[in-house]
């Protein structure tokens, strides 16, 4: 077996299965980070919802493609692709957001839009902590854990795209 048949199997099932695995090593790599300690932010937080999708999605195109349902499942690999096109993006947001080439949500980066009252703000310092969005608290090989989103969820946008197109 070539490496080319190993990363793009002829199955369809095959397929489906790598797309499965990888979306949940990816989940299980950021839940192990969390429970060493990496705090996620918001943004973080929400760019996990494309793995979440894409794991039972991907199982579903792989049960269809088991049962000979090609066409149908041709159509799963083609939403999970526009699933991680999409987070692409968003990841691809959120490394602006901390690199400072565009403000980000307030809610996560410390932008205060009214007057606030000292006391309201030490009693909410005192009883919440906020993870900001706008500093990368984490990097591996000089990249944030945003930035390698975008790496990974271009990539498994570009396979389940290819993996659309074959038969």
């Amino acid at each position: 077996m070539s490496l080319v048949e190993a990363l793009l199997p002829p199955s369809q099932t095959r397929r489906a299965a790598l797309i499965l695995l990888a979306a949940l090593a990816t989940l299980a790599a950021v839940w192990i980070l969390q429970g060493f300690g990496y705090e996620p932010c918001d943004l973080c937080l929400s760019e996990r919802y494309a793995f979440y999708a894409a794991a039972p999605l991907a199982a579903l195109t792989g049960l269809l493609a088991s049962r000979s349902m090609h066409g149908l499942a041709r159509a799963g690999f083609a939403l999970i692709a526009l699933i991680f096109l999409a987070n692409a993006a968003f990841a691809f947001y959120h490394v602006g957001v901390e690199q400072h080439w565009w403000p980000g949500p307030t809610a996560c980066t410390g932008a205060l839009s009214a007057p606030v009252d000292v006391k309201d703000l030490m009693k909410a310092l005192e009883t919440s902590r906020v993870v900001r969005c706008d500093e990368a608290s984490l990097t591996i090989l000089g990249l944030s854990l945003a930035g390698w989103d975008v790496v990974a969820s271009a990539a498994l946008a570009i396979y389940a795209a290819l993996a659309a197109r074959l038969r």
